[in-house]
């Protein structure tokens, strides 16, 4: 999910992640990565311990999920029958999303594509995409929510 919260965007992968969770009957656990920081412990309740990454701010702190975005998503779900947690990570969200996947035994990962953009291109051309990252480093399947397609006569976002 998106770190915005109210996000369209994260709206709809919220959206399509409850009714992949419905239809495997699985728990829905929902994570958001903060990607300013990096893990230095993992709690025995699930939460994470973590540093910034700028050196100059050398406070640990324990990850909390946005509260914002924790009551959207409360919200969305609140009529939901599915069961479902929230996760607060740190770190690289490709690697923290496969981590919490083998952790939780996930039947899959579902990821929302970036919407198109300057700052989405740049950022993809130089830490690349989360799903391709876990489509090719881990082992639970990636469910992979288009969140702006593009027409097929119309370029690829990389292709820019």
């Amino acid at each position: 999910m998106a770190n915005e919260s109210g996000d369209a965007a994260s709206d709809t992968v919220l959206i399509e992640a409850i009714r992949f969770a419905r239809m495997l009957s699985a728990e829905l656990v929902l994570a958001n990565v903060d990607t300013t920081r990096y893990t230095t412990k993992r709690n025995a309740d699930g939460t994470v311990s973590a540093f910034p990454i700028d050196p100059d701010s050398a406070d640990s702190v324990t990850e909390e999920f946005d509260p914002g975005l924790a009551e959207h998503v409360t919200a969305l779900l609140a009529n939901s029958d599915i069961r479902w947690s929230l996760r607060a990570l740190a770190g690289d969200p490709a690697h923290e999303l496969a981590r919490l996947a083998h952790e939780v035994n996930a039947l899959a990962i579902v990821v929302g594509t970036r919407k198109r953009g300057l700052r989405t291109t740049a950022h993809e051309f130089f830490n690349g995409s989360v799903a391709v990252h876990l489509a090719h480093r881990q082992h639970h399947p990636v469910i992979v929510i288009p969140l702006d397609p593009v027409a097929h006569d119309e370029p690829l976002p990389w292709e820019v």
